[in-house]
């Protein structure tokens, strides 16, 4: 039976379909092809009307937008527009636009692209509305939209068809005008403290400035094989070392990972380089471009995300990974001096660990299990171990550990900054246990840049950078439970 109606609903929608391009046919036939109009001069939109009613009371307006519901009642009509801004109401009469133009009104299907010209009135039951004088159909919709009061609830359609999802669920074009505020609002932002934007590089011949997998390709104009960035970190810094001082750039970034709800193989990253300042003056800059961004696009400094509030009004809280882990694990890693020892407790706690960890990698592997679910609120967390750190200078009193943040935020790590290493010598050591990390089998591990070391080697100032996941800030500040939420287009399987 149920397959029987499924037959059925296919032939449905199949001569639904064949209604609409019969009416197309018609138009062209009759000289009326939509899809010839080159050009509609659009004066107002919807909420910007509803906002000015005083004003525009009883004035002429023109909209367009797609046509979203329609009540024929004879001789005149009600539909709604929907527009950028969101939908308005038309009252359409037969004695007002003309006969034959009311009969083609009245073809129009849900999905239609039409301009409205008319003058703005309240209706009785006090709906803000346009009394149309003219409607013309500047495109035909040949699909069916989705029933109207359901909405598109399949996720996985949704996002492959994310130009329905923005026509069907308002409240995802509100994610995305919001996405497009907070960047704006980071450039601003940075602008005014005197950053200057630039552009590095995405196809590379060495991907390094993070720990992950990256794509490869090949570059047949050179017959070289290439990869896709995996992090801006490194031309940033050629940069420093040119003499622009304050840098920053926001851009996609590619790595060769699984996807999940807070990740996506290719997404968007923003890094900033300051130099003569250090980790710290990243933290200040950190607190206040949230403080700023919050206030500028949600009007407020606290957020609530999943019901749970979080303020970026206070001082952001700052602890170190040590003094963290002792706090939440019970484990005081002052005391613990060899690799033995961190890998005994690691068992003890049923850490589970690979053969090339050192005591800095088990130190960081106590952290994200006992300590990150529990950084909701706004928290600086200092001071991580170098073996986890390869191009972070180290703190001068103790050489374990090096000058370097991770800010979370509800459990998520929200960014990662450093006081820069700037030492050639000591990032040339660095690079070699990385080569060394690669060869025993680790994927994510860096290599040696020599022209990145050769500007180290002319020499750059102390330098503190920052990279912000600017995905996982958006997916906060609009309250979405997953990544692909907050990309227009995240990555999906392909279905051929």
């Amino acid at each position: 039976m149920a397959g029987q109606n499924n037959g059925q609903q296919v032939q449905d929608t199949n001569a639904l379909l064949q209604v609409r391009r019969d009416k197309l046919k018609d138009l062209v036939e009759r000289g009326k092809n939509p899809f010839e109009i080159t050009k509609f001069d659009v004066t107002h939109h919807s909420q910007e009307i509803k906002d000015n009613f005083e004003q525009l009371n009883d004035k002429d307006v023109t909209i367009a937008g797609r046509l979203m519901s329609k009540r024929v009642m004879g001789k005149a009509s009600f539909c709604h527009i929907q527009d950028l801004q969101g939908t308005i109401q038309s009252y359409v009469a037969r004695d007002c636009i003309g006969e034959e133009e009311y009969a083609d009104f009245k073809k129009l299907d849900i999905g239609d692209i039409v301009g409205v010209t008319g003058k703005v009135f309240e209706t009785k039951t006090g709906e803000i509305s346009i009394h149309a004088e003219k409607v013309t159909l500047l495109s035909k919709s040949l699909q069916i939209l989705p029933e109207k009061y359901h909405g598109l609830t399949n996720t996985d359609l949704r996002y492959r068809q994310r130009y329905v999802d923005l026509i069907m669920n308002p409240e995802v074009k509100d994610t995305f005008v919001k996405r497009s505020k907070i960047i704006a609002a980071i450039r601003r932002y940075l602008d005014g403290q005197g950053f200057m934007e630039v552009e590095t590089p995405m196809l590379v011949s060495n991907a390094g400035g993070a720990a992950a997998r990256p794509f490869e390709t090949h570059y047949n104009a050179l017959d070289e094989d290439v990869k896709l960035r995996i992090s801006l970190e490194l031309y940033l810094k050629r940069l420093i070392v040119g003499g622009l001082e304050k840098v920053y750039e926001i851009g996609r970034v590619f790595r060769n990972e699984g996807v999940d709800t807070r990740h996506n193989p290719e997404f968007t990253l923003m890094e900033l380089y300051q130099a003569y300042t250090d980790y710290n003056g990243m933290m200040d800059l950190t607190e206040n471009l949230f403080r700023y961004i919050a206030k500028e696009v949600l009007g407020t400094t606290t957020i609530t995300y999943n019901g749970i509030e979080m303020d970026l009004g206070k001082p952001f809280e700052r602890i170190t990974m040590v003094d963290a882990v002792k706090k939440y694990a019970g484990v005081d890693f002052t005391k613990v001096e060899t690799l033995e020892e961190a890998r005994a407790l690691a068992k003890e706690h049923n850490i589970e660990f690979e053969e090339r960890h050192k005591k800095g990698d088990i130190l960081n592997l106590f952290f994200e299990e006992y300590v990150e679910e529990h950084l909701v609120q706004p928290t600086f967390v200092m001071d991580h171990p170098v073996d986890i750190s390869p191009l972070t200078k180290r703190k001068p009193s103790d050489p374990e550990y090096v000058e370097r943040f991770e800010m979370f935020m509800n459990g998520w790590e929200m960014c990662n900054a450093y006081s820069e290493l700037n030492d050639p010598i000591d990032q040339r050591e660095r690079f070699k246990a990385q080569d060394a990390l690669a060869a025993a089998g680790d994927e994510e591990a860096n290599h040696t840049d020599e022209d990145f070391l050769n500007a180290l080697e002319i020499g750059m100032p102390p330098t503190g950078g920052i990279g912000y996941g600017i995905d996982r800030l958006v997916m906060l500040m609009t309250d979405s439970a997953a990544i692909r939420d907050v990309l227009l287009f995240p990555t999906m399987r392909s279905t051929t």
